[in-house]
């Protein structure tokens, strides 16, 4: 029985096929997988980078209260000597608002980078999937081919793999 269904040469291209499209699945459902795991930090990373964007911006806001409340008292102030050291902590205050400016700026580069990353992680992701699935169907249609000796099957099964080989080419190539 097995001996006959292996005379038509095409079942053997079916399995050798399937056996390709299986390798094929594997590897993309490992690196569609690892991309995934990227998305996941990347997304957190982004996430905390924000989070510390946003502490920040409340540090610079205490700040610059601070500063206003230091340039109220230096209006009302008669005496000099504490209007000077009012005066040398406005300067202190100046210059932490503008050290906050500097390190805000660096936090947002460094979050957009992540999040620009995140996308392209999210990309490879998804053309992996579809070659998983793809590939899956594939493998399906070759087995229900072989199986029912319908050779037309094979031909469907052969080109869901072949686009799924080729999404599985984009996610490798992008």
């Amino acid at each position: 029985m097995i001996k006959n269904l292996f005379k038509e040469k095409w079942t053997q291209y079916a399995a050798l096929a399937t056996t390709i499209f299986a390798v094929c699945a594997s590897i993309s459902a490992l690196k569609g997988g690892g991309y995934s795991t990227k998305v996941q930090m990347t997304t957190t990373k982004e996430a905390n980078a924000w989070g510390y964007y946003q502490a920040k911006s409340i540090k610079q806001n205490m700040t610059q209260l601070y500063f206003d409340q230091l340039d109220l008292a230096a209006q009302k102030e008669k005496d000099t000597k504490f209007r000077a050291l009012i005066s040398d902590r406005m300067i202190t205050a100046k210059g932490e608002i503008a050290r906050y400016d500097k390190e805000k700026a660096e936090i947002k580069t460094q979050a957009e980078t992540l999040g620009k990353d995140e996308d392209i992680f999210k990309k490879h992701s998804g053309y992996f999937g579809l070659a998983v699935m793809l590939l899956q169907i594939s493998i399906m249609l070759n087995s229900i081919g072989v199986l029912t000796k319908k050779s037309f099957m094979w031909g469907f099964g052969l080109g869901f793999g072949t686009i799924g080989v080729i999404y599985m080419f984009i996610g490798l190539l992008l």
